[in-house]
């Protein structure tokens, strides 16, 4: 059991598109990918460890939290904004794709110093873009990588606006 979920992780950072599809298809996978998310999120804390330890303890519940709703925000962008003709997906095929997708952030471990925080951290945000390009696009059976990548980049834009939105609406409390 831990050969195969090691074996998809690595799969998942060499963007293998056949792991997306994978993962889509197994449902026993969610926990697996939740792990990935915790783990990467983890990996994100202990790079940045010289910034305070409150990242390293806090950073996997909310990673937890955001994976979720991202999977969300991404169903609603993906199949009831931007449906293909093909589409048809749910919360959980999202949720696993996605959650393999952040597994190229396990490289932000070694973020330990500042300048390597600043490395490790880019680097690893465009490698998660781009295997998340291609999880939206299997799970929810895009043609085209153009497409997946704008329901990335108007989700990014629709969580973004929530989140500014709860921030100045919370701001006095």
């Amino acid at each position: 059991m831990i050969n195969i979920f090691i074996n998809r992780v690595f799969r998942a950072i060499k963007i293998d598109i056949d792991l997306y599809e994978e993962v889509e298809k197994d449902k026993k996978a969610t926990f697996q990918a939740g792990i990935v998310v915790v783990l990467s999120s983890l990996a994100a804390g202990v790079g940045s460890i010289h910034l305070g330890a409150s990242n390293f303890l806090v950073a996997p519940a909310l990673s937890l939290l955001s994976w979720y709703v991202w999977a969300y925000v991404i169903y609603f962008v993906g199949v009831k904004l931007f449906r293909d003709p093909n589409t048809k997906s749910d919360h959980g095929e999202l949720l696993r794709t996605i959650g393999f997708s952040s597994a190229p952030g396990l490289i932000r471990v070694f973020g330990v110093t500042p300048e390597l925080m600043t490395v490790t951290f880019i680097g690893s945000a465009f490698w998660m873009l781009a295997c998340m390009v291609v999880a939206v696009k299997s799970a929810l059976d895009y043609e085209s990588l153009w497409k997946a990548f704008g329901v990335v980049v108007v989700s990014w834009l629709f969580q973004a606006f929530f989140l500014f939105l709860i921030i100045v609406l919370f701001k006095g409390f």
